[in-house]
């Protein structure tokens, strides 16, 4: 493994299909992480940092920075993997947002149950890209879809346009403190036409901005009643 001596970083715990796709989107972001997977072949000709190893064994993640990680996303392909790896990356690290990857309804309340904050579900997911493909190709006129888009099971988005009223405004994210307070987090900001997605506490949110909140329906309601004037 190549050196990850950065303090702030992301982890991708897979590099399957999905977990490749994941890699390809942060490389163009041009966001650095560490892969962990344990297929040698899968880091043939990249650049980007990894561990080969076994994604649900606890040396391996700390070798990998799990401790430190500000994010860990987990593409494993089998569900029972993802349950442990989710499970031991949150015992290593408490604080940091794990997103995972379900292949299977059944197994949503077991790993968001591990620790994950966010399950997507595959089957969801796909089910709502095709309708929308399909909406798209046969050109139906539909109602505007809400803000709020459901991104898989139990967890929105919500786009808000902060007011200088808000209570989000000229605040940094660790002064804001929404995952504490209201369990949401900020996934992005979009600011005179650019999208900001490196979110870190010091992070500050301006007047005009449009932030994307990610959380439950019920948390959505309590950041409104809190943040939105």
């Amino acid at each position: 493994m190549k050196n990850t001596g950065h303090q702030d970083h992301l982890v991708i715990l897979g590099c399957g299909d999905v977990g490749k796709r994941v890699v390809e989107t942060l490389n163009y972001a041009n966001i650095k992480f560490v892969v962990v997977d344990s297929q040698i072949q899968s880091f043939e000709n990249v650049e980007h940092e990894h561990v080969v190893g076994n994604a649900t064994e606890e040396e391996v993640l700390i070798q990998a920075g799990v401790p430190q990680a500000s994010t860990i996303i987990v593409t494993l392909n089998d569900d029972t993997d993802v349950m442990f790896a989710t499970l031991i990356s949150r015992g290593l690290n408490p604080t940091s947002t794990i997103i995972a990857r379900s292949n299977s309804y059944k197994s949503i309340d077991k790993i968001y149950k591990a620790g994950a904050d966010y399950v997507a579900a595959l089957p969801i997911v796909a089910g709502q890209m095709l309708a929308k493909m399909t909406s798209r190709c046969i050109d139906v006129s539909c109602k505007k879809m809400d803000e709020d888009i459901m991104l898989y099971e139990g967890v929105d988005i919500e786009k808000h346009t902060v007011t200088k009223d808000d209570d989000l405004a000229n605040r940094t994210v660790a002064d804001i403190g929404l995952r504490h307070k209201v369990a949401c987090t900020i996934l992005g900001i979009e600011r005179e036409g650019k999208v900001i997605t490196d979110i870190l506490p010091s992070t500050k949110i301006l007047k005009g901005d449009i932030v994307a909140i990610v959380g439950g329906k019920e948390e959505i309601s309590r950041f409104k009643e809190k943040y939105v004037k």
